[in-house]
């Protein structure tokens, strides 16, 4: 006999290889409007004698359908994330499956890239589930999730998307927002040319906003070695073409902006607070307790803005600013004293080095583009600066007791000025490093640059030697080099 029930409409499913705090696969069919959701730790399996537990959790929105990149580390999820699978599913028993999944018991058939057939989501007790495939045609004895490790959105494994996302879940964020572009697209040839058409002020169109720009051919810095004076102009160039390689650096973090509003050899100033005319759809973020409303760089456009505005260094908290007593980096900062040679800061960037090899921590290091060198740790959710501070306080120590006459210490303001400074001061609320990328207020607008740590035994190396004129042809050589900080949150090890 025929069935007479109404045929129920084909809804989307996905499921999602999630390497958080541990490993999972996230299955989840689309149901009312939303994403209901089961983490399936051995992932699902074809063979119809496995049954896999399976946990209930949290709806997500339909957004998340598609996505596949980075989740920050410090936030719920921190981690990975592949679209293992994708496809349609529809019930075959239940006639209203929102009310089966109420009552603890669904029936669906998949149709997935992988996932085909028909499978029951069975409720034990509590969020407790089972997930288990029925014997069908397409039943698979012996058949393991694990063997096929690749997404089927982009065929990429999940390493390859923590090496390289394309996208970051920002969950503090409007779900319409919250697939943040790690990689934007730089400006457009088109873009570059109506900069270079401009006068001496005028609009700027880029990255999809319209930006008033001032003085461009006012000389910021001067040449170097004989090379031509950097204006305005070039500096906000610079900032269109590195924003989409700086911006996972700056996003989701209150920005300190170093402002150099003068001419040639004019002194900074830090200013923290956004200006009462800063433009209404600048990413910003208010300060509990102080109410200071910060920039928060999530946007190419809005680096622009601020380089416009005369912040022509930039330097993001080390905490995001959802959890701001919570750091994500730990911080070494190498500071040359007066009489500091810089071979002996080579030494101790070198001891650290060694030190980071010794404990197996990931640790990536940069010339600042002035005189020092800083070494950025990346860790994960759960310490507070104190706890960070203590750490690359020790850490410090046991550097520099092998070359205690070439190291002074944070808090010896006096007597020993003249010897590098061991800082670990920095790693405080609201206290700062500057960014990668970013330009200095300098002659010929040195960067702060990136380096491999094989980089430290090379005799040419400089703190100053990469400007805004030669760093994109070493990007485009060897790639972002503190790109590994980004997605590598660790624990920091105890030391002895």
């Amino acid at each position: 006999m025929p069935d007479s029930r109404p045929q129920q409409p084909a809804r989307r499913f996905v499921v999602q290889l999630h390497r958080a705090r541990r490993v999972h696969y996230d299955f989840r069919l689309e149901l009312d409007g939303v994403l209901v959701s089961w983490a399936v730790p051995k992932g699902p399996s074809l063979d119809p004698k496995v049954r896999r537990a399976a946990f209930h959790v949290e709806d997500h929105p339909m957004e998340y359908v598609d996505f596949e990149g980075v989740i920050p580390a410090g936030t719920y999820g921190g981690g990975d994330v592949i679209v293992w699978d994708a496809g349609t599913w529809v019930p075959y028993k239940d006639p209203d499956p929102a009310a089966a999944v109420a009552a603890g018991e669904l029936h669906i058939e998949l149709h997935g890239q992988k996932l085909r057939g028909r499978f029951v989501i069975v409720r034990t007790r509590g969020d407790d589930w089972l997930l288990m495939h029925k014997r069908d045609e397409h039943a698979v004895a012996g058949w393991d999730a694990a063997a096929l490790p690749r997404s089927v959105l982009s065929g990429r494994s999940s390493d390859d998307v923590k090496a390289d996302p394309e996208l970051m879940w920002r969950s503090d964020l409007p779900v319409a927002r919250a697939a943040v572009r790690l990689k934007a697209s730089g400006p457009a040839d088109d873009e570059l040319a109506r900069l270079e058409a401009l006068g001496e002020s005028g609009t700027w169109h880029v990255f999809g906003r319209d930006l008033r720009v001032t003085n461009l051919n006012k000389v910021l810095f001067a040449g170097r070695d004989g090379g031509a004076e950097v204006t305005k102009r070039e500096i906000l160039r610079y900032t269109a073409e590195i924003a989409p390689t700086v911006l996972p650096y700056l996003a989701g973090r209150a920005l300190n902006l170093h402002r150099f509003p003068a001419g040639p050899g004019s002194k900074g100033f830090w200013q923290k607070a956004l200006p009462g005319h800063a433009p209404g759809w600048l990413p910003r973020w208010r300060e509990p307790g102080s109410g200071t409303e910060y920039l928060v760089a999530s946007e190419a456009a809005a680096l622009v803005w601020a380089v416009n505005y005369g912040g022509l260094e930039w330097h993001p908290w080390t905490s995001p600013t959802d959890r701001p007593d919570r750091p994500t980096y730990a911080l070494v900062d190498l500071d040359p004293g007066p009489d500091t040679r810089w071979e002996d800061l080579l030494v101790l960037a070198r001891l650290h080095r060694t030190a980071f090899e010794h404990l197996g921590v990931v640790a990536r290091a940069k010339v600042t583009g002035r005189r020092g060198i800083q070494i950025w740790v990346p860790v994960a959710a759960g310490p507070g600066f104190g706890e960070t501070r203590a750490w690359v306080q020790a850490l410090s120590r046991s550097v520099g007791s092998v070359v205690p006459d070439l190291v002074s210490w944070a808090w010896e303001r006096a007597g020993r000025g003249g010897l590098a400074r061991l800082d670990f001061t920095q790693n405080a609320v609201n206290r700062t490093l500057v960014a990668p990328y970013s330009p200095r207020a300098a002659p010929g607008a040195p960067v702060s640059a990136p380096i491999d740590w094989d980089e430290l035994d090379d005799p040419g190396l400089r703190p100053d030697g990469f400007t805004i004129r030669t760093i994109s042809a070493r990007l485009a050589a060897r790639g972002d080099l503190f790109a590994e900080v980004l997605h590598h949150p660790q624990r920091l090890p105890p030391l002895r």
